[in-house]
């Protein structure tokens, strides 16, 4: 089966067509294996049970100051998957993580959509006005803001541990609702592992890299997102 298309583009030689369609290759290789390890992870076997159903603090702009929200609470009817991420912004911390911030920053604006297929909330350290504060200064209008201060869910599932990073670390997780209760169904695990450079665990729902990934500059080794607005 010949993979390649009979399109070319303006001024293009025959060395780029050539050196075009060798990544295009690559480039089908990679969405098969994409497709692969998104089917394995789907058979994953169950997780492990929550062992406890940790109560939060609500941040969410516009939503009651205060108010506790448990984690069995996240669950709409009839979606049963809770994606979870761990905002790195430490209880002492005057401002959050940039990084994470670039990150939510393009969560917020897929938000509404995501909730037709699955459940969606950041979770922080941070005490619950610092972390409202923080959403209405960046425009944060769509997301579920939680504050986990007063409960040991970033430690229990490794979002929190002296380090470099200042005992924050922004883990990515998947919570499953079963008959059985809530159990966990799967964590971005390259952030633990020992790799050259970032760990780039959680590259594939971050716009931002991707986009710069298809530039002749790429990413860059020393370039991290600011503040902007």
């Amino acid at each position: 089966m010949n993979r390649h298309h009979q399109k070319s583009f303006p001024g293009e030689s025959e060395e780029y067509r050539a050196a075009r369609d060798a990544l295009l290759d690559s480039e089908i290789e990679l969405r098969a294996q994409l497709e692969r390890v998104a089917e394995q992870r789907r058979r994953l076997p169950p997780g492990g049970l929550v062992r406890q159903d940790y109560e939060f603090e609500e941040a969410t702009p516009g939503l009651e100051t205060g108010r506790r929200v448990r984690l069995s609470e996240l669950f709409a009817p009839g979606r049963d998957s809770l994606i979870v991420y761990n905002f790195m912004f430490g209880p002492d911390w005057q401002q959050p993580c940039p990084m994470c911030t670039s990150m939510i920053d393009a969560y917020d604006g897929n938000a509404a959509y995501l909730r037709e297929r699955a459940n969606l909330v950041v979770v922080a350290r941070a005490p619950a006005a610092r972390l409202r504060d923080w959403a209405e200064q960046r425009g944060w209008t769509r997301l579920r803001l939680l504050s986990s201060a007063g409960n040991s869910f970033n430690r229990d599932y490794h979002a929190e541990y002296p380090s470099s990073y200042g005992d924050q670390h922004p883990a990515q997780h998947v919570f499953r609702r079963a008959v059985d209760g809530i159990r966990h169904f799967w964590s971005a695990e390259l952030l633990y592992c020992e790799l050259d450079g970032q760990p780039r665990h959680v590259d594939l729902t971050w716009p931002l890299w991707n986009l710069l990934d298809l530039t002749p500059e790429g990413r860059g080794s020393d370039w991290y997102p600011r503040y902007q607005r």
